[in-house]
């Protein structure tokens, strides 16, 4: 093979073993599980906001973000979930550029990948044993997500890995809302192809094993919006395309239709300052149409402690070196402003 077998790495048992879960954290967990799953199941109308950095580049910042979303968190509790987002392994286009603490828990170091899961498994414990939170990630490795399968709320799969099979068969042998986005072309059928695929039960390989999976009710579509042919970003947030969904939902024969809006990425053209334009308007069509409402269970938005975004070898406190991202100052306001205005 056309490769180097560097080391063999730590399997999610033993790292788990290593790190272990206690039994009062994995309470808080349960408790935080049923709190979640009720909303992506329609038992619970609250809103759930899936907020925090688009790449988790740094564990010592990530954490004081965190530590400010608690405090908002424990104001807006009885109408909004707050999920803060840790994601550690990004996906490249083209396959250049920082792809996570995974790879690389300092950005300007070489990759390390056993100090990253280590890296990663630390800072998702800390969310959890400081600040009572269980969070997202997106599942950019289906195969490594047992490594953190005992500490998510959340699992994402991204535009670009949403029409690949294992991504689809593994979502369907989880226990925690999986979101599959739109593709980057975004033919929603793919999209509800993938969901129909990861709520059925499954046979299949994983890491070694032969599984049988007992299919996810939980997971949903996120909207990312998408790049059309000539490499314009096209929005689906509007109320037309929500209760075009709603509709596709229904022709298809899936139950329980769900949606998180995903207010930046494409949705946004990448302009940061205009998730809160988007999330207000998604909250709008939500309070206008019963429809709408009960298929959106929520929003999306990359936020850090610093507006905009930065080089990779940048020296700015708890500013994104991927995506541009939501400074904690407006994200704080439009967290209230959210609670304030959904129904």
């Amino acid at each position: 093979m056309n490769m180097d077998f560097l080391r063999k790495l730590p399997i999610p048992k033993d790292v788990k073993a290593q790190y272990p879960v206690t039994e009062e954290l994995a309470c808080i967990k349960a408790k935080r599980d049923k709190e979640i799953s009720d909303v992506f199941l329609g038992k619970s109308d609250k809103f759930v906001l899936i907020i925090g950095p688009c790449s988790a580049d740094n564990s010592e910042a990530v954490l004081d973000y965190i530590s400010r979303l608690k405090v908002a968190a424990d104001k807006v509790k009885d109408k909004v979930i707050i999920i803060p987002r840790i994601y550690t392994n990004k996906p490249r286009t083209t396959g250049v550029g920082y792809k996570g603490m995974l790879h690389q828990p300092d950005p300007n170091q070489n990759p390390d990948m056993l100090k990253g899961i280590v890296a990663i498994r630390q800072l998702h414990m800390s969310a959890l044993s400081d600040y009572g939170f269980t969070c997202a990630d997106e599942m950019l490795y289906p195969e490594n997500h047992r490594y953190l399968s005992d500490l998510l709320a959340y699992v994402a799969v991204g535009a670009r890995s949403v029409e690949n099979q294992q991504h689809r068969l593994t979502a369907s042998g989880l226990n925690v809302p999986v979101g599959m986005k739109n593709p980057t072309g975004g033919d929603m059928h793919v999209m509800l192809n993938s969901i129909i695929a990861a709520r059925g039960s499954h046979t299949f390989i994983y890491r070694g094993w032969e599984v049988k999976s007992h299919g996810n009710p939980m997971a949903h579509a996120i909207l990312r919006g998408y790049v059309d042919f000539s490499g314009k970003c096209i929005s689906n947030y509007h109320y037309e395309d929500l209760l075009s969904l709603y509709e596709l939902y229904n022709e298809a024969g899936i139950g329980n239709p769900a949606a998180i809006v995903d207010a930046n990425h494409a949705n946004s053209g990448k302009q940061y300052i205009e998730q809160i334009r988007i999330a207000e308007d998604v909250i709008h069509s939500c309070n206008n149409n019963v429809d709408i409402r009960k298929l959106v269970k929520g929003i999306m938005i990359e936020s850090y402690i610093e507006d905009g975004n930065q080089p990779i070898d940048g020296h700015i406190y708890g500013k994104s070196i991927t995506d541009p991202c939501l400074g904690w100052d407006k994200t704080e306001q439009l967290i209230y402003r959210i609670a304030d205005i959904i129904k």
